[in-house]
């Protein structure tokens, strides 16, 4: 019998059959969309995994130019870290966030917002000016691409899952689901053509016990009217060989 693999626990009825088929026509349009889903997220990912990269490699150049520029600063000017704490009063940068919608999945981007002026433009006014100003500068550049990274990973890492979660969701309706549903309708039309064809055998046998009645029916009742026609012929010869001899009248007699 078709439908012998895993199915589900159902009777076989012409409704079962129409509400699996609308299942099965279900499972198939979510597994389309699921897989165009984990395309559109899997192509994402690359081009993120390549900035990553990028980002990686530029974030190493641009600490070890700030580890160059703060050594400058330190051979020209000394410790300065004391009055960069003393002078600065409020934060020079500020990351703001926003998410971005890709295929359903919301993704967190980070953004620096530079507040333009300085609390420590007084620093290395005696010497070293030129040290520190350019150590500042790659040091904002090393907190921009840093800030980047941040954003970057954190996408990679949410794709990553979503990206993990979707495969498994497509690999169950692809290999779990669909089968099951198809072997669910396979056992279902099997199981009703079977049905059809014994209510197709029994209809065949009433009706040849109802030809077979009728025919029965049909030579007792020429049997009958045989033998009524057979008793009529005989009784006219029973009925003329008697009379009533008191009744009649002989024209013979006088008296």
């Amino acid at each position: 019998m078709s439908g012998t693999g895993p199915r589900e626990n159902i009777f076989p009825t012409r409704m079962a059959l129409t509400n699996t088929k609308l299942r099965l026509k279900g499972a198939q349009t979510g597994h389309s969309l699921l897989a165009k889903k984990r395309d559109a997220l899997t192509t994402r990912f690359r081009a993120i995994l390549r900035r990553v990269d990028e980002a990686k490699r530029k974030m190493g150049r641009v600490m070890q130019l700030a580890s160059f520029s703060l050594a400058e600063v330190t051979y020209a000017t000394g410790d300065i870290s004391y009055l960069v704490q003393e002078q600065a009063k409020s934060a020079s940068f500020k990351v703001k966030a926003k998410q971005e919608n890709v295929s359903g999945v919301v993704l967190p981007a980070f953004e620096v917002d530079r507040v333009p002026g300085s609390d420590f433009n007084l620093t290395g006014l005696g010497r070293g000016g030129q040290q520190v100003l350019r150590a500042k500068e790659v040091y904002a550049k090393a907190v921009e691409t840093l800030v980047d990274l941040a954003s970057l990973q954190t996408a990679f890492m949410i794709l990553d899952e979503v990206i993990r979660a979707t495969n498994r969701r497509v690999n169950a309706i692809e290999h779990v689901i669909i089968p099951r549903l198809e072997n669910t309708i396979k056992y279902i039309t099997s199981e009703l053509d079977e049905m059809d064809r014994e209510e197709f055998f029994r209809l065949k046998k009433v009706q040849g016990k109802k030809k077979r009645d009728a025919e029965a029916s049909e030579a007792l009742r020429k049997k009958l009217e045989q033998e009524a026609a057979d008793v009529h012929e005989v009784d006219p010869i029973v009925e003329g060989g008697g009379g009533d001899l008191l009744g009649s009248k002989d024209e013979d007699v006088i008296f």
